[in-house]
């Protein structure tokens, strides 16, 4: 059955969207012994090796804002920042929703088409996250020149620490296992970062419609880029081909808007005669 379109049909069909994006990103690690078959480590440290002039970005971050040992506020920040992750790009799309409806259809289609963008990489290219490089000994326990301080009685970092778990661990106690299964359904699903492209695209959105919105957005998303790299979470290549998804998708809408209208236009003839 058909529906006319309404601004609750739109929101359902995006709403829907989101949900097969989640059942698909997660499918793959269904079967988690024949991905690790398929699974990328070494490129990913080797590209930001080079980008950080012979040291990962994620330690340089760690070695020198964190305090071995020990949670520190700028780790309970960041480590929000990254849940937050979880809502901001769904509530721009709202905040655009209520107060320019007409843009909303647009705004949801790029946004949907980076999920599934992102998600058709994490499919052909399944890679692992720097935390899981770390722990299963890809990164080696000591990155770089790294001098013998003594901070807050401690040695400074000699690794990579995971941040993110050692903030939730403290934040939600026993709730913490439930809560990080729940959210980490496919670990390997770490190129492209799309916390970053979905943030920035949000960024972008939002910006388009008002200064003070795109204020907030761009805030936003260059303190979850930062979060990223310093948790933990995420190469800085993996931010770097998230942009470059967003940046296809933008500017891949001129090009496929001549079939993009037709199939519209095709869909309204349907619709005509279902309500006819």
């Amino acid at each position: 059955m058909l529906f006319p379109r309404t601004r609750a049909r739109d929101v359902a069909i995006f709403v829907a969207q989101m949900w097969a994006f989640t059942v698909i990103h997660e499918l793959p690690y269904d079967d988690p012994e024949r991905l690790r078959e398929r699974l990328r480590v070494r490129y990913p440290i080797a590209v930001d090796r080079f980008l950080g002039a012979g040291d990962l970005p994620n330690v340089r971050l760690q070695r020198a804002l964190s305090r071995p040992g020990r949670v520190t506020r700028l780790d309970r920040v960041l480590a929000i920042v990254h849940w937050a992750w979880f809502i901001e790009p769904y509530a721009a799309l709202v905040w655009i929703l209520l107060r320019d409806e007409h843009r909303f259809p647009g705004a949801a289609l790029q946004m949907a088409a980076t999920f599934d963008l992102g998600c058709a990489i994490y499919y052909a290219f399944p890679t692992a996250p720097p935390w899981w490089a770390a722990e299963n000994g890809y990164i080696a326990e000591q990155e770089g020149p790294l001098s013998e301080d003594i901070v807050a009685g401690a040695a400074a970092p000699r690794h990579l620490r995971r941040v993110m778990v050692e903030v939730g661990e403290g934040t939600w106690g026993r709730a913490w296992p439930a809560l990080y299964s729940s959210l980490g359904g496919n670990p390997w699903a770490a190129m492209p970062s799309l916390h970053f492209a979905t943030s920035l695209l949000a960024a972008i959105l939002l910006s388009e419609a008002g200064t003070v919105p795109g204020i907030a957005g761009w805030s936003y998303a260059l303190t979850l880029g930062l979060a990223l790299v310093y948790l933990g979470e995420h190469y800085v290549i993996d931010l770097l081909v998230g942009s470059g998804i967003v940046a296809a998708v933008r500017n891949g809408q001129s090009p496929a808007r001549p079939l993009a209208r037709r199939v519209s236009a095709f869909a309204q003839r349907l619709e005509a005669a279902a309500n006819g």
